[in-house]
């Protein structure tokens, strides 16, 4: 019988702004299992609700503690500070991820992104050797591709659409035309053009699972093998046929049994 979770909202106060962060936890256990939690990084219009049932979902699965944020400028956390830049994947592994590892007091963890979040996912992992126990990138990019920029044009036609923007204020308030922009405007610029994951993540020295939709309308087949050789330990690639851009959404047993069968595999 799976544990029954405990919720818990989080405020964290940085010099930046103040972070938004929610924690789940198998009831009975909170941090006494001396398991590495997950740490969750949404992807490019996400937040913590966004996320809906598949945090609780993972930390029944597997009985660890798992724990999302809003990065600054999404969902419940302040708007972002300024100083956007193309190097905004690197610059949250850097400046902000940290400030949250160090409110929670986090030690060791497991980094597990979607789809943009992947690529930060991986930063962190590359950043935080030490700490960073294992990395599941799930519908990440490894580089700016075609079909990345046609999904993105697509979606920026779609919310210009009457009701669209709303979908986005409901989760990001006042920010959600920053949300947007942040997202479109920089993979769609000159400047983002060249963007490789290689150029983000130096090296990975912990075990990694690469989960891909087949259909994803972000990224091909490419991606999968690109990113599963950024580490140096071993790797594994879940391809998920008939499924497009948000796995544990459309597929979410196929995804925590995956997780589950990688940690067991690599004694995480």
């Amino acid at each position: 019988m799976q544990p029954r979770i405990t919720q818990e909202d989080l405020w964290i106060e940085t010099p930046h702004g103040r972070m938004f962060a929610r924690r789940w936890r198998p009831d009975g256990q909170g941090d006494a299992t001396g398991q590495a939690p997950f740490i969750l990084f949404h992807d490019s219009l996400g937040c913590v609700e966004l996320w809906r049932d598949f945090p609780g979902q993972l930390a029944a699965a597997t009985g660890r503690e798992v724990i999302a944020y809003d990065r600054l400028g999404y969902g419940r956390s302040d708007a972002h500070p300024g100083g956007w830049s193309p190097d905004f994947i690197r610059d949250e592994a850097q400046r902000y991820f940290p400030l949250l590892r160090e409110s929670l007091d986090l030690g060791h963890f497991i980094a597990f992104g979607h789809s943009v979040g992947g690529a930060m996912a991986a930063t962190c992992a590359s950043l935080y050797p030490h700490a960073c126990l294992a990395l599941i990138t799930e519908s990440a990019q490894a580089f700016v591709e075609d079909r990345t920029l046609h999904g993105i044009r697509q979606a920026k036609e779609d919310f210009r659409k009457p009701g669209q923007i709303e979908r986005l204020q409901k989760y990001h308030g006042d920010k959600a035309r920053w949300v947007l922009e942040a997202w479109t405007e920089t993979w769609l610029s000159g400047e983002f053009a060249d963007w490789t994951i290689e150029r983000t993540v130096s090296s990975v020295n912990c075990p990694l699972l690469v989960i891909h939709g087949e259909e994803d309308e972000y990224g091909s087949l490419c991606h999968p093998p690109r990113i599963a050789r950024l580490t140096s330990a071993s790797s594994e690639s879940l391809i998920l046929p008939g499924c497009h851009h948000v796995p544990h959404r459309e597929m979410p047993g196929q995804v925590l049994e995956a997780v589950i069968r990688f940690l067991q595999a690599s004694h995480r």
